[in-house]
């Protein structure tokens, strides 16, 4: 089980692997592409099955990133409104 503390075995960031974007361990996965494709509605299952290289912790570690980033993001209500 991956817990919020250990993403670092999963996520890595290299100015040389798509200009520093994180991405994911020995891939060329970005978080940013991962991320993109749950919220196109693939399912994780999806995921796995086109990338073999991803592994249910690796997804978990993922995950973790992102909520540590979004921790330390500072968020703004957007309104429903057209503007």
């Amino acid at each position: 089980m991956v817990d919020e503390t250990n993403w670092r075995e999963f996520i890595h960031s290299d100015q040389d692997v798509l200009v520093g974007k994180p991405v994911v361990k020995g891939t060329r996965l970005s978080v940013e592409f991962i991320m993109g494709l749950f919220a196109e509605g693939w399912s994780e299952d999806q995921v796995l099955e086109n990338y073999p290289v991803l592994t249910k912790d690796k997804l978990r570690g993922l995950f973790a990133f992102v909520a540590e980033c979004m921790r330390e993001e500072a968020l703004y209500s957007i309104s429903a409104k057209a503007v």
